[in-house]
């Protein structure tokens, strides 16, 4: 039986990675929401229905890539509760570049769990809605379809030669485990990698001609806030390996904030680096894994979790077995566990806040129409101290992941969010 143990990373999480030196490009990330004006409850909720529709994603993309229908059967959790639903974003992040001479703007989604780069192109037989104008290959003088006969064509998974006589291009369809596709024409243009907002010269702007799907016939889960997709995996055409670096960073502000921030891919001039990020406390690093059924995902050693002091009694096969089951995915924002090991962690953390849960519709813990699954009731006087704007003084214990050769204790900010207060009279 195969299990995936699917590592969310959680949004708060800036992270960094060291990379050759003089290969590096820099671009603007922004989040899903940001500068929406939406409340901190409705943007909780937005989270956890973007954090399911991933789920469903990644686990319907373990069951293609495995006939057995006893593989990737294992119930997970993640402390979602029935709260959502609604006309909501499926992105969780956005990748800002220019794309063709002259450039033109696109905004695809930073995707860890996939390879292909594409974005939507004019003439578009049967798209989804977009805010930017469709990119036209035709307006661009450094566009080029690839031959079918390319090597990158033969890299796709699902590939043919489209067109007549000695103008044989490469045509793709290129699928998403929700059942979302995109088929068009693999190509090449120019892409133009910028500065975060505020520019200057710290990161001048880079130009590099990559190969990507120019997207007619797009469906599925997509939004009009992206264009398509940058996938950032190990496979021959996600956009690090075209840029030939070993290595990408970057910065994932809070959802509550409306800043932008960066993702750098290889050795960025170490000056674009410092002006954009700073990095405290003890730096410490985990190896990244392959796992030969999932070549294109990126994978951790989880050995436990401890809640407190406390290291929850978790069987030791339910996180570890002879190939590594963790991933990290940058389309979403929730933790996902194992039923039995999301309980256990539960438990612990239950027992150790001291405060009863709330009850309610969706079980102990949960709120109706919450999004989260867990919610406690502050007492009567930490509730009066937050309505004066002070802050009340609530035991929360810490969450830490033990990994290879790591351990990484997780801010409490991101875990616990103080929803709502109200005053009973």
């Amino acid at each position: 039986m195969t299990r995936l143990l699917v590592l969310l990373v959680l949004i708060t999480l800036p992270a960094r990675a060291a990379s050759a030196p003089g290969a590096g490009v820099v671009a603007r990330l922004t989040h899903a929401d940001a500068g929406r004006g939406l409340a901190r409850p409705e943007l909780v909720r937005r989270m956890a229905h973007r954090s399911r529709a991933r789920l469903r994603r990644r686990l319907l993309s373990t069951t293609d890539a495995h006939p057995d229908p006893t593989a990737a059967r294992a119930r997970v959790r993640s402390g979602l509760g029935g709260g959502g639903g609604g006309s909501i974003v499926t992105n969780e992040y956005l990748v800002h570049l220019s794309v063709g001479t002259p450039p033109r703007p696109v905004a695809l989604t930073l995707d860890t769990g996939s390879d292909l780069v594409w974005t939507q192109c004019a003439p578009c037989r049967d798209c989804f809605d977009q805010a930017l104008p469709l990119l036209d290959p035709a307006a661009s003088s450094t566009h080029s379809a690839l031959p079918c006969d390319a090597p990158r064509c033969r890299a796709l998974p699902f590939a043919s030669c489209g067109g007549g006589g000695g103008n044989r291009s490469c045509v793709y369809a290129y699928h998403y485990g929700d059942k979302s596709l995109t088929v068009g024409q693999l190509a090449t243009d120019r892409f133009t990698f910028g500065p975060p907002d505020d520019g200057g010269d710290n990161a001048p702007e880079s130009r590099r001609s990559l190969t990507f799907g120019c997207g007619h016939f797009n469906k599925g889960v997509f939004q009009a806030n992206e264009t398509g997709i940058a996938g950032f995996g190990r496979g021959q055409l996600s956009l690090p390996s075209q840029l030939n670096v070993t290595s990408f960073s970057y910065c994932f502000t809070s959802m509550f904030e409306s800043t932008s921030s960066f993702v750098t891919l290889g050795g960025a001039p170490a000056a674009a680096l410092h002006s954009h990020a700073h990095v405290v406390g003890e730096f410490r690093s985990t190896p990244l894994l392959r796992n030969p059924s999932q070549p294109s995902l990126y994978f951790l050693s989880l050995k436990a979790i401890s809640v407190g002091s406390t290291r929850v009694p978790v069987p030791e096969h339910r996180l570890r077995s002879a190939a590594p089951t963790t991933i990290i995915d940058s389309g979403a924002s929730i933790t996902t566990l194992p039923e039995d090991v999301y309980e256990a962690v539960k438990a612990a953390f239950v027992a150790q806040v001291g405060m009863p849960p709330l009850a309610g519709a969706g079980g102990a813990g949960a709120v109706e129409g919450s999004a989260l699954d867990l919610c406690f009731a502050l007492p009567v006087t930490a509730a009066l101290l937050r309505r004066w704007g002070r802050r009340p003084a609530v035991a929360v214990p810490a969450l830490t992941l033990h990994l290879e050769g790591a351990d990484w204790e997780l801010p409490r900010a991101s875990y616990v969010k103080c929803a709502t207060v109200t005053v009973e009279r």
